[in-house]
Formats: C-alpha cells, structure tokens, sequence
C-alpha cells in the first residue's frame, strides 16, 4: 500500500492562480494584449469591491436612502457604479454570449462618470477581441473569488499588477518589455534620493511604477502622500491607460498629460520644474530626433545638442531642465553614456563642471527583464552645498560637495531571482542607500561615517574626474583589490600537492576493493 506524502501540499498564491487561468487565454487572445484584458478586469473587479464596501458603510451609517448618491462615494475617493459597471452584473452574464461587450460597457460607464479617469480605460476593447466565451468566462470565475479589498494591508491589487506586469516583461522578451523596471531598482532610486515632498516627475513613466513606489517609501517613512503632486508622461498609449489605472487603483492623483505623446516631441509638462525626477527611459534610443529637428529647444540650453544617434543625454538635459532650484534626479541609463564621446563628451563634461553629478552607480548585470546589459544609476543634484533638510522623521545635515561625485559599484551585489536574475533585497537597498546619504552629510552627525572602500565605492574630486578626461566609468575610480597577487606560491603548492595526494590515495584503494571483490566470486582480473 503506498505511503500517504507527508510533505504539505503547496498552495498557490493568488497571483499564481490568476497567471495559470490568464494563461489559457493563450490561443485566443495575443500575449501583447493579453495583460490588458486581466488588468482591466482586474480593476473592475476592484472598483466594485470598494464601491460594495463604501454602500454597505452608508447603510450602517442609517443613511440608506443615500445609497445612490455619487457624492456619498466621491467623498471617500470612491468611484460610484452605475448597476451595469458593478462586478455582480458581470458576472450574473458571464456565460451569456455578449458579455464581451457588457464588460466594455461597464468599464465606458465608469470613465463616463469619473473624470479622473478620462482615456484610462480600454476603450471597446473586449468586443473587438472576440475572445472564446468560455475562457472568457472561467478568467471571470478565478477573479471573482478574489476579495480584493479583504487585507487593506497587503494591497492585493496592487501585488497582482506588479506581479502580472513582471510576469509580461518576462513573457514578452527582449525589446518588449521597456515598460517595467524592476521593483529593487526603483526601491534604490527611492530610498536614494528619498521624494519626501514637493513634485515628483517621470518623463517616461510606463506604467507608473515609479510613482507608486515614492507612495510607498513616503509611507513607510510616516510621511504623508498629500506632500507630493505627481506628474509624467508616456509615449505608447496602451501603457499610457495602464499607468492611469494602476494610479488610479491605488489613490493617487496623477497628471500624466493630456495624450499618450513623445517626450521630445511634444513635451507635456514644459513649464514643470520638479523636486525629484525618477526614470527609467528606453536605453541608446536611436534615431529619436531628425537631424534638423529640436536644435534649438530650450530644454538643451546652455549645452550642446544632443545627438541624433543616441537618445542618452537627450532624456538627460530634459530632466536637467526639469530640476527644482533643489531638485534631485535618479535615472538609469546604458553604461555607454558614461564615456560617449562627441557631443555627449562636451554635454557631460559640463555636467560635471556645473556640479550637478553627485553619484555613479553601477548595476549587476541581469537584473531587467528585457535585457542582460549592466546598467548605471546616475544622481544629479541642483543643490549639493550645506544645509539641513527635514526628511521624514530624521534631518539630513548635508556638507558640501559640489566639487565631488561618489562613485558606486554594485555588480557583486545582489541575490538571485527567478531563477536568472538578480535583485538587491531590503536590507542591501538599506546598506547602499547608508552609504551614499553618510557620504552626503557631515561625518560627525551620522552614524557609521562615510569611507572608500575597494570594489564598493569611492569619493572622486572634480579634479581627478578631470585628469581622467571626464570619464565617469566607476573602476577608474574604485579600487581594485588583485588577489591573485597576494597568494604565496609555495603555500598554494603544498596545498594542491596535499589535496592530489589524497585523491590518488583514494583512488587505489578503490582500485585494490574493485579487484578484491572480482577475485571472492572467482574472477580473478590479472593487470
């Protein structure tokens, strides 16, 4: 009789369970698509669950008749539900042949009726799929049993679009997936540049990953989110709507411009000037401008023009344009930009005389989804003289240095990930964000002050920065540590000498057994 398995049964998390029914929408709906379908029902059946909760608190408040009053959910930053927007609607018809079109008019309704969102939601999006009803049914099924409001502490919803939004950069491979960055470096950016309060700002914000994550650092910091103002901006328009929605699904106001539009081309935001810019715009764009266009945008002024072969140090003078008088930048870039020459030498070299380079921080390789390239975390300050600045529970007393920049190499760091990738975890983010605020502030008023380290990090003057022909590539700065030139041959002899030794000696005795055990049963092996 076979043994019962005593080993427990693993349960799948929520998110696994909505990925594996997701996942037989394959062959019926194209995987480029196909994260908008479950995001977008994802936020209805979203909606719906706080708009439930908010009917039910008005009921016991005794104020029933009110029930249907938009204001009594406005109120509570609630969206109101017409009764065809309602999840409960939906599903009532899941299995009827036209609730493709019902769940496009339920989601039109909502836009309809909340000005927020107007151009976030997918727009007759499931009706043109002609998706299989009854795959479209069970996707249904699995969402329903999601309470999606049950933990106000876990954030469910929130938990599924960063997984599934992952989940797609993975699926979708290289070249695609331009959209997410991954949750440990935007954690770094945060924790780094620390977007307490005041306007925070993304020119290539994707599906605001960015945004929520200065929500989180600012709450679990005891800050309070109405400090800041959001502002971005995207170019494709289907993520354009997604950023909408993740944004709107967590609460927080967004002006992402009017469109889904180019950054350079048509700039949404140009009289923005903002306190913390985060981005992760695409890497070694080509061809991002014609030859005769842009030349005399102001956003370049007082530096070169960007080239039109590479998009770099354009999305890197957009943001110089966009900086506060004490505004902070932490952006990724292809390491190539660290020592381009032409005119992104000229641009960077008055990058750095103009003081406003502050760190260099280098990546391990394999830590994005679409690509394997190392890449580079670059911090600009507008502001690197003396003085304290409130953040959060704690005073930053910073010294000056306007005359260096703290190089960072990070490329031996990390943990596995998804079995190929590497991320940084919440203590090593903690370590590495320690080391450049220590470096920031007078060393008597932190503690653990700040030194160099060989292979970790290492404070630059302007000057060596200058003598290096203004190459900002971190190991012609970082120390070096040669190993093999501290090994004393001798001592390594010996040990290899001892541990063949034992090899060999193990080796004949296995040989002498082998031959005993032939000769007991009589098959003597003569050698």
């Amino acid at each position: 009789m076979a043994k019962k398995s005593t080993t427990p049964k693993k349960t799948k998390s929520i998110e696994e369970t909505l990925w594996d029914s997701a996942n037989k929408l394959r062959g019926t709906v194209e995987s480029s698509e196909y994260k908008h379908v479950v995001l977008g029902l994802i936020f209805l059946k979203f909606t719906s669950d706080k708009f439930q909760e908010r009917k039910q608190e008005i009921i016991d408040e005794g104020k029933e008749k009110f029930v249907d009053m938009v204001e009594f959910y406005t109120m509570k930053n609630v969206f109101y539900l017409p009764e065809e927007s309602r999840w409960s609607y939906i599903i009532q018809n899941a299995k009827q042949a036209d609730i493709a079109l019902k769940i496009d008019t339920a989601l039109f309704t909502i836009e309809k009726n909340n000005p927020s969102l107007k151009g976030a939601l997918p727009d007759n999006y499931f009706s043109r799929l002609n998706m299989d009803v009854s795959k479209l049914s069970a996707l249904l099924d699995t969402i329903n049993n999601i309470d999606t409001i049950k933990d106000k502490e876990q954030d469910i919803v929130g938990r599924v679009y960063e997984y599934f939004l992952s989940k797609f950069a993975i699926a979708e491979g290289k070249g695609k997936g331009e959209f997410y960055t991954p949750k440990s470096i935007v954690n770094l950016i945060a924790e780094m540049i620390e977007p307490y309060r005041g306007k925070i700002y993304d020119p290539a914000c994707g599906s605001g990953g960015m945004f929520v994550q200065s929500v989180k650092f600012i709450e679990s910091h005891k800050g309070n989110t109405k400090d800041i103002s959001v502002y971005g901006q995207e170019y494709t328009n289907t993520t354009y709507k997604l950023a909408k929605m993740n944004l709107a699904i967590r609460g927080i106001a967004a002006n992402l411009g009017a469109v889904a539009a180019d950054t350079f081309g048509r700039d949404q935001h140009p009289d923005l000037k903002a306190d913390f810019i985060m981005a992760n715009p695409p890497f070694n764009q080509k061809d991002w401008r014609a030859k005769d266009e842009l030349l005399d945008d102001p956003r370049w002024r007082g530096y070169d023009v960007p080239p039109t072969s590479n998009a770099n140090y354009g999305w890197i003078l957009n943001m110089v344009s966009k900086l506060s008088e004490n505004g902070i930048a932490g952006f990724l870039l292809a390491n190539g930009a660290l020592s381009g020459g032409g005119e992104e030498y000229k641009i960077r070299k008055k990058l750095i005389e103009n003081n406003l380079v502050e760190a260099i921080v280098i990546l391990p390789q394999n830590m994005f989804y679409t690509t394997n390239i190392s890449v580079t975390l670059w911090i600009l300050n507008n502001n690197k003289t003396e003085r304290t600045v409130s953040k959060g529970i704690e005073d930053r007393n910073y010294r000056n240095r306007k005359d260096e920049v703290l190089f960072m190499d990070l490329r031996q760091k990390g943990e596995p990930f998804e079995k190929k990738y590497i991320q940084f975890n919440e203590a090593q983010i903690k370590d590495f964000a320690k080391t450049y605020h220590n470096w920031q502030c007078h060393p008597e008023l932190v503690e653990g002050s700040y030194k160099n380290i060989p292979e970790y990090c290492y404070s630059s003057t302007k000057e060596e920065i200058s003598k290096k022909d203004y190459s900002l590539v971190p190991s012609k700065y970082i120390e070096f540590v040669n190993r093999d030139e501290n090994i004393d041959f001798d001592t390594k002899m010996k040990g290899l000498q001892n541990d063949i030794g034992n090899l060999l000696k193990e080796e004949s005795k296995s040989k002498t057994e082998l031959l005993n055990v032939f000769k007991e049963l009589g098959y003597d092996i003569e050698l």
